[in-house]
């Protein structure tokens, strides 16, 4: 789905407040003039890090009790620490909090809005060298463990069903396959 933002209409009214999602409708006039009831579901943004160290890519294994199993996935989480958190803030907080690493090297890599009934944003952030600052402090639902992979594992793990986000896949997979974008994007990475 491409990165076109999502709004809500003025009319919409809020109908169902869940922990992480809500349900929104409103009337909309059709094309024959006649009114349908449309809907759209609401959750807080989110924000994944692409965290290096010397020419390393921090990748976490994962497991949460409402999954099967173990996944592998990039630090990240919910925009959630305050109303309206930056997605820059939730990144850093959330890779403290998930591995422990700090960076004073951010850059925005990629920001995707996935589904096209969901007004949810992913951003895609990059954490060069990144330095281990304290033990991580995960939450109650989470077993994590961080594993530093090189460049071209990263990518083959990336291209693995196990890897939670399916939405980053489509652009690794082309630079897996372009050597000039695979180059480009080591560079960008670990910005050398």
């Amino acid at each position: 789905m491409g990165n076109k933002k999502k709004s809500l209409p003025e009319n919409a009214k809020k109908v169902f407040e869940g922990q992480i999602f809500d349900v929104w409708q409103w009337e909309q006039k059709m094309f024959d003039g006649s009114t349908e009831i449309f809907e759209r579901v609401k959750r807080p943004n989110t924000a994944q890090v692409i965290a290096t160290r010397d020419d390393k890519i921090l990748i976490q294994k994962q497991e949460q009790p409402d999954k099967n199993g173990f996944y592998y996935s990039l630090p990240g989480g919910r925009c959630d620490d305050g109303p309206n958190e930056d997605p820059l803030a939730a990144a850093k907080r959330e890779l403290l909090e998930e591995t422990g690493y700090v960076s004073n090297d951010w850059v925005l890599w990629h920001e995707e809005t996935p589904l096209a009934k969901v007004i949810w944003t992913i951003y895609t952030f990059l954490a060069r060298d990144c330095k281990k600052e304290k033990e991580p402090h995960l939450d109650a639902g989470e077993k994590i463990e961080n594993i530093w992979v090189g460049f071209d594992e990263f990518l083959k793990m990336a291209e693995e069903a196990l890897f939670y986000d399916r939405e980053s896949l489509m652009m690794l997979a082309r630079i897996k396959v372009d050597e000039q974008e695979k180059e480009n994007f080591r560079k960008l990475i670990f910005g050398k």
